[in-house]
């Protein structure tokens, strides 16, 4: 439904802490909030290249999460429309210039019998050191 508002445009960054890797800011693709324990995954892939879950975090609000803590996250939510940020550990620093990102987002929705989500595929530019 919301699938192709996942990746926000113009979003990709350097790591705000100056280690090698990114940032970009990703939406639910979900017309209802959910807390961020049934947010089962959120996979990211760079330039064709998947990025390992361990090599990420979210952050919404201010509070950052590893994936490996999130089933247990009952005190926080995720927003409709609310912009998440998911960085991401780089063997080598990030270079300036066009970048393919795909983001696939998988929810657990009590109601539903399937896994909910969505996927979408960006190209992002990433401006200068």
């Amino acid at each position: 439904m919301f699938e192709k508002y996942i990746v926000c445009e113009n979003s990709l960054r350097h790591r705000g802490d100056g280690r090698p890797g990114g940032e970009i800011e990703v939406r639910m693709p979900y017309y209802r909030g959910l807390f961020l324990s049934m947010v089962e995954a959120v996979d990211l892939t760079l330039d064709g290249q998947p990025v390992p879950p361990g090599r990420t975090t979210f952050t919404v609000r201010d509070s950052t999460y590893t994936f490996a803590e999130m089933p247990h996250v009952t005190g926080d939510r995720w927003e409709m429309g609310e912009r998440a940020v998911l960085a991401f550990e780089a063997d080598e620093p990030l270079a300036p210039g066009a970048h393919d990102v795909a983001v696939v987002v998988r929810l657990r929705i009590s109601y539903m019998p399937v896994p909910g989500g969505g996927r979408d595929h960006k190209q992002l530019v990433l401006e200068g050191a």
